[in-house]
């Protein structure tokens, strides 16, 4: 059980860890391609680190110097491992390797930890089952361990995705890669665009229509590439709002991705009143990054957060339901039916521990209400394993009147694992 004893005012710098989106997408692209691939400020979470370990298993050549990830690409044609491939707590991961994959000529298994064995694979093993693969699993496939029986070349796909979810649109155009038939994608929604962008970089044909993802002609991965990984805005996140509902805070984040597909959270942080600026903005490989300013903001009001923003924030949403305890009347967030399906339920995992916390709130199937300016309690957390649950309520216990216990930190290290240690810091001005 860890106690939450962090109190007084945010003041400072900080470059929270890079992308995990990014990370992810550096190692398996550069371990497709026929060249070297050097990647900066890579993300070394538990997460990323799986995807790493994976390519190793599959063949690929990855030194890790501490400093920089060199990435001796294979080409499209990676070895059949010899053991089951583990990708612990990552649902990127197994769902993103899953499309890369189904066109290799062999045999493969995926599994996770206990909380990924629930996580629905589903909606990626239907479009590859169309592309000619053989994926099997539990409950026919729809949760993991995962059999991939691949197939060179697979068959194109005109696909229309129920759901707005940047791991499935990866997937297809990942597969994408080993077809030269027509490969497209649409969604009811604009979802995160990281494979998009980076298959650009690496000199594959992607073409944007709206709603609509295709692959042209072009599909060689050029040799050689550098990437430098940005900080991840759904890290920053948790500093954001720590500043904005603190008393006296002032800090500034540093090389945030600001990438308009990730960028809902700042959306919902300017209609809710948070005082913030973003400076210094800028490209680097490929994506738009910038410094942000956040300072306390004690006349924050209620909002509606729902409809096509959603997927532009949907990892965000538990630490915006913390923000939403300290504003003006009621807010209320629709359409998020996708957080019952994350590494927790984290609908459920929101609403029961901001109840414990002496917060009004109502949980619908889709969402939440959240009755504000409320002031929260301590009490017993539980995260369900969930590193998003346990960092926002690390965050409400920077405000709750008593001591706030959370059950389980070690998660946090699947995507932030110095968590604890940079917010330290920013006490000890």
């Amino acid at each position: 059980m860890y106690e939450v004893k962090f109190k007084g005012s945010l003041k400072g710098t900080l470059r929270v860890p890079s992308d995990k989106s990014i990370s992810h997408r550096s190692i398996m692209l550069g371990s497709i391609n026929d060249g070297e691939v050097v990647v900066k400020n890579f993300l070394r979470s538990e997460d990323c680190l799986n995807t790493l370990k994976a390519f190793k298993a599959l063949g690929v050549n990855i030194e890790d110097d501490g400093s920089l990830i060199k990435i001796h690409g294979k080409g499209k044609f990676l070895k059949e491992p010899f053991d089951v491939l583990d990708m612990g707590n990552s649902g990127t991961s197994i769902r993103l390797i899953s499309g890369i994959l189904a066109g290799q000529p062999f045999y493969s298994v995926l599994t996770g930890d206990r909380y990924l064995r629930k996580r629905p694979m589903d909606r990626i093993a239907v479009p590859l089952r169309m592309m000619g693969a053989t994926i099997l699993g539990r409950e026919n496939g729809k949760y993991p361990p995962l059999t991939i029986v691949g197939k060179n070349p697979l068959n194109g796909i005109d696909y229309k995705s129920p759901k707005a979810s940047a791991q499935v649109k990866s997937c297809i155009l990942l597969a994408g890669l080993f077809t030269d038939e027509e490969v497209k994608v649409t969604e009811p929604a604009k979802s995160r665009d990281h494979t998009e962008r980076m298959l650009k970089a690496f000199g594959v044909d992607v073409k944007v229509d709206g709603l609509t993802v295709s692959l042209g002609k072009n599909r060689v991965l050029k040799a050689d590439m550098e990437i430098d990984v940005p900080a991840d805005i759904s890290s920053a996140a948790f500093f954001m709002v720590a500043a904005a509902i603190v008393p006296g805070s002032e800090i500034v984040l540093k090389d945030v991705i600001l990438n308009p597909t990730r960028t809902g959270i700042l959306d919902v942080m300017e209609k809710m009143g948070v005082n913030f600026e973003i400076f210094n903005k800028r490209v680097v490989s490929g994506e738009e990054v910038g410094d942000i300013k956040v300072s306390y903001s004690p006349d924050l009001k209620a909002t509606v957060i729902e409809g096509d923003i959603i997927p532009r924030l949907i990892d965000e949403l538990p630490v915006i339901a913390v923000l939403a305890t300290q504003a003006e009347g009621v807010t209320l967030i629709k359409d998020a039916a996708e957080l019952r399906v994350k590494e927790s339920d984290r609908i459920n995992a929101v609403v029961s521990n901001l109840r414990n916390l002496g917060v009004e709130v109502e949980e619908f199937e889709d969402g939440m209400a959240i009755k504000g300016k409320a002031t929260l309690k301590g009490g017993e957390v539980k995260t369900f394993g969930d590193h998003r649950i346990a960092m926002s309520f690390i965050i409400a216990g920077l405000i709750s009147s008593s001591s706030i216990y959370i059950d389980d930190i070690h998660c946090i290290s699947t995507s932030y694992p110095g968590f604890i240690k940079d917010l330290q810091q920013f006490f000890n001005f």
